[in-house]
């Protein structure tokens, strides 16, 4: 018999308290302070990619504004109306999917609703997930309830794509800037997760799915699922590498020394092995990329050269080894073959990457020569 009751780790993990939203500390600071110093906005967007707190943010200042005896920061999430909030049947706290309920006859509606008040608690919220979704009819007619709302209603929008969303809108809310969650802090949490889960992982397999996530917690906690189901009680690296079709961080080191020792034969019998072995090729090319960037840093941070790649590069170099590699990432999504655009991406980044000092060096080689006969003549 199966488990109807299951819930998937996002949702058993969603944050219950401000406390618990990690990666967005810029936003739990301001909001806090805007709780405690009794300074809400009637209308606030959050921006920013999936997964990464937008829509859990709102339902926590939702509940902090309609907390017992509220504000509050810190909300009992014993209480009745917490929970609903939470689980989203709350009767005053109107979750919207801005994709199937953007018409302006939606919205109308919406704006004869606002004048009641609520039902259960202090405010009236509306949260709009993907609100760039309306129509611009929509928009408009959302306007004017936008900047003269009752006293009762709050608005929180929420969406991925914010430049579509109409700057008389925008101007209208107090934006807030929802960054991608770094790879440290997803490990952290997800290490937490498999503790209190009773799954034993290796750190090195928790590091995959958190560069798999792109800075997405929710799809750090998806994949942390599906390779649960997959592994049972323990997963290892290799079982993140091989379900995901990825490369470990010693191969893609590997890669870019081969790179910038231009071994050519090395370099494309590699790319049989990762397209023997199923490897996403845009995959290793996204880590590849980020690895070169951390070199890069690197050279930066001494003096203009590293070794990080087993021989001496400059940032001159490694930049222009990035632009190539950045600039090819494209032509290997959209070109009619992945594997041979992956190969002459990587090839002309190595071969780019020492072109233009080798041309240096001609010219100081010829300039000094001039000199000399200069001399020998003067």
């Amino acid at each position: 018999m199966t488990n109807q009751g299951y819930q998937v780790i996002a949702r058993r993990w969603r944050p219950k308290q401000f406390s618990e939203l990690v990666g967005q500390d810029h936003i739990v600071r301001t909001l806090t302070n805007a709780i405690e110093n009794d300074r809400i906005a009637h209308a606030y967007l959050f921006v920013g990619p999936r997964g990464t707190g937008k829509t859990s943010t709102a339902r926590l200042f939702a509940k902090a504004l309609n907390a017992e005896g509220g504000p509050k920061v810190k909300i009992d999430d014993s209480n009745e109306i917490s929970q609903s909030i939470m689980n989203g049947s709350c009767m005053d706290v109107i979750e919207i999917d801005g994709a199937s309920n953007n018409s302006v006859d939606q919205i109308r509606s919406l704006r004869e609703e606002c004048q009641y008040a609520p039902a259960q608690c202090t405010y009236k919220i509306y949260i709009i997930d993907e609100v760039h979704m309306l129509t611009t009819a929509a928009f408009n007619a959302l306007l004017k309830t936008l900047e003269e709302p009752p006293a009762h209603v709050k608005f929180f929008f929420a969406t991925t794509e914010a430049h579509k969303v109409l700057p008389t809108i925008v101007s209208r809310c107090q934006r807030f800037e929802f960054r991608p969650i770094l790879e440290s802090v997803i490990t952290d949490k997800l290490t937490l997760i498999s503790k209190a889960e009773g799954i034993e992982v290796e750190v090195e397999a928790l590091k995959a799915v958190a560069r798999l996530a792109n800075g997405g917690m929710r799809d750090a906690q998806s994949i942390l699922d599906q390779m649960i189901s997959f592994c049972g009680k323990e997963i290892k690296e290799s079982d993140v590498l091989n379900v995901y079709g990825l490369v470990g961080y010693e191969e893609v080191k590997a890669l870019a020394q081969e790179m910038a020792g231009l071994e050519y034969t090395k370099l494309i019998d590699r790319v049989n092995g990762y397209v023997d072995q199923g490897s996403d090729l845009i995959r290793v090319h996204h880590d590849l990329t980020t690895y070169i960037r951390e070199v890069l840093i690197d050279a930066i941070k001494n003096n203009g050269k590293t070794k990080c790649l087993g021989t001496e590069m400059t940032t001159a170099s490694l930049m222009r080894m990035s632009e190539i590699l950045q600039n090819g990432e494209a032509s290997i999504r959209t070109g009619l073959s992945e594997r041979s655009n992956f190969e002459i991406v990587i090839l002309k980044a190595a071969e780019e990457s020492r072109s233009l000092e080798i041309d240096s060096l001609i010219k100081t080689i010829v300039a000094s020569e001039q000199n000399n006969e200069k001399k020998k003549h003067g």
